[in-house]
């Protein structure tokens, strides 16, 4: 049978509002008495009811997680900062995974809402839903912070990486080696990906490469599919193309498929093809060769976001803040200068 408050307060001999304080803290308690209490729930194995409490303080002490997909390695890194940071202040967190679907994002932020959760943390959320507005109207109800995705004129709150500066570190380092063959790859329907793509192109552009261009989208690119569907496609345009070939991929599972489709064509790397990925998830730095891959901060990414969360459930939700931080360029042994 489930132990209650009356079942504490009967083994401590104290009332059941003395129980009720010493667990909520609220009050002051007899050391003697608090220790009575302290130990009556130990050996009782009291659980307190949190919804009941919750409806008496209006903190559930519950942190929602919107993540398009825990297949890549990026976001699980980003979820252990923030589920790190979050349970030393006591609180828990609810994992959703959105499939990168726009209409699953919006299910799972009222279910969120509905469960009364103390704020929501966003991993990449879908732009549209950034675009439309409904990301601004549900900040004003709860505390909310979006990691990375679409914020031009947006007003909410952002931790972001500089994808734009990491997507120009590539490609100047791939100019500075001498390709001017550059093949881009990405997935489908991310600002992320559209960010890299919007610099590759001025890239190009400005370097007079503008003929030379290639753009190949693979489809889902945070899938258990991703790797296999980028090398099945690779494989083949990569055997189109005459050597030096350069590969930018918008993430490491890209350009662990790219790699792979180079073993199965008998192109070298970094010989024939030099590859560049982005998000240096520790895979990139298992395979041989070694992936040169733009450095996201990952870990640091998810830690600003629960410090921001903390901040704005303290301060009662009353300010919009923005913090950018730098990425850097990792260089391994994935290029050549030709």
């Amino acid at each position: 049978m489930r132990v209650n408050i009356r079942d504490v307060a009967k083994e401590a001999n104290v009332s059941m509002s003395t129980v009720s304080r010493v667990l909520n803290e609220n009050y002051p308690v007899k050391e003697e008495t608090r220790i009575r209490v302290e130990k009556a729930v130990s050996k009782l194995n009291f659980s307190p009811n949190l919804l009941a409490r919750s409806l008496i303080s209006q903190n559930t002490k519950t942190i929602g997680i919107i993540v398009p997909s825990i297949n890549n390695l990026f976001f699980p890194t980003v979820i252990k900062a923030i589920e790190y940071e979050l349970r030393i202040k006591g609180y828990s967190i609810y994992l959703c995974d959105t499939d990168e679907n726009a209409s699953e994002e919006v299910k799972y932020i009222k279910s969120l809402m509905g469960r009364q959760v103390d704020g929501i943390i966003l991993i990449d959320p879908k732009t549209e839903n950034m675009k439309n507005g409904f990301y601004e109207t549900v900040g004003k109800d709860v505390p909310l912070v979006s990691i990375n995705g679409y914020n031009n004129n947006i007003n909410c709150n952002f931790v972001l990486n500089d994808e734009a500066g990491g997507a120009r570190q590539v490609m100047s380092y791939l100019l500075e080696l001498g390709h001017k063959n550059i093949v881009f790859v990405r997935g489908k329907e991310s600002y992320s990906y559209d960010i890299k793509e919007d610099v590759y192109n001025k890239f190009m552009d400005e370097h007079n490469l503008t003929n030379q261009k290639k753009i190949i989208d693979i489809g889902e690119g945070n899938s258990n599919e991703t790797v296999e569907g980028t090398m099945n496609i690779l494989s083949i345009e990569l055997s189109k193309l005459k050597g030096p070939i350069a590969v930018f991929a918008c993430n490491d599972l890209m350009a662990l498929g790219v790699l792979n489709a180079c073993k199965i064509i008998n192109l070298n790397v970094p010989r024939d093809v030099s590859i560049i990925g982005f998000d240096n998830i520790c895979i990139s730095n298992m395979v041989e060769p070694k992936i040169t891959t733009v450095d996201q901060n990952m870990y640091l990414l998810g830690e600003h976001a629960s410090k921001m969360l903390l901040n704005l459930i303290e301060s009662n939700n009353s300010k919009v803040s923005r913090i950018e931080l730098k990425t850097q360029l990792i260089i391994r042994n994935s290029c050549h200068a030709i």
